[in-house]
């Protein structure tokens, strides 16, 4: 565990190539593919991070994401996932780490279309605690062909870089050096954590499957709790302050 932890704070994230078993898995796997079905209970939670893709006169969902799918399917909560998880998020940054929100994000069969590099920070509000970690769980096989994550080791002092939003209101992104860059394939049930100063990136689904992955983001309770009364839930809209 100190191996791992020491990883996570030089470099910026880790592997654990087996976090939940082929069982839990089965059982994720059946609550997401409900979740992604419907776009009724999910349309104030979910958006395309590819941007809109009218062609053929439809729209094609790409790169899906559901934002806080435990509050729709409230057993997700109970999950034996997202108690590993916050175990792990507790070793690597302490006792007060605790669930921020969580997220699923699908890449549909031959869609092709990358998740640019980017920051978690990018998008956050300013805090004075920056800990945070955030795992992200695969739920099919994933390589580099389909979507698995890369990500650039940190380096001492690194900012966070300028960021720009993909065309058609897509996700954030930015420019930088990719050249050490490490791709890392993982089986159903293994997860990466990384913080949210770690670059990093997902190529397309170039395959006849989707590439499901559910991410639980921990930070200290104190920060979800200043986040929150900032109005910032994570729904994906900005919650009027009481």
């Amino acid at each position: 565990m100190e191996t791992k932890r020491s990883k996570f704070i030089n470099d910026g994230f880790i592997k654990i190539d087996q976090l939940i078993t082929a069982e839990e898995v089965d059982t994720l796997r059946t609550i997401y593919d409900k979740l992604l079905q419907d776009k009724v209970k999910t349309a104030h939670l979910r958006s395309d991070l590819a941007g809109a893709d009218n062609s053929e006169d439809k729209k094609v969902e790409r790169i899906t994401q559901i934002m806080r799918p435990s509050t729709i399917a409230k057993e997700l909560i109970k999950n034996s996932a997202y108690k590993k998880a916050e175990q792990w998020a507790k070793a690597l940054l302490g006792e007060d780490m605790e669930l921020d929100f969580d997220m699923m994000i699908n890449k549909a069969p031959h869609t092709n279309t990358p998740t640019p590099w980017h920051q978690d920070a990018a998008y956050w509000i300013a805090m004075p605690d920056k800990r945070s970690a955030s795992c992200w769980i695969a739920l099919d096989k994933v390589f580099e062909e389909n979507g698995c994550m890369w990500f650039i080791p940190k380096t001492d002092g690194k900012p966070i870089l300028p960021h720009k939003n993909l065309p058609n209101g897509g996700a954030l992104y930015c420019e930088t050096d990719s050249s050490k860059a490490l791709s890392i394939p993982l089986n159903p049930g293994g997860c990466t954590f990384h913080d949210g100063f770690t670059l990093h990136f997902s190529q397309g689904n170039t395959t006849d499957t989707q590439r499901r992955a559910l991410i639980l983001n921990f930070r200290p309770k104190k920060m979800i709790e200043f986040e929150r009364e900032q109005g910032v839930d994570h729904t994906g809209e900005r919650k009027q302050r009481n």
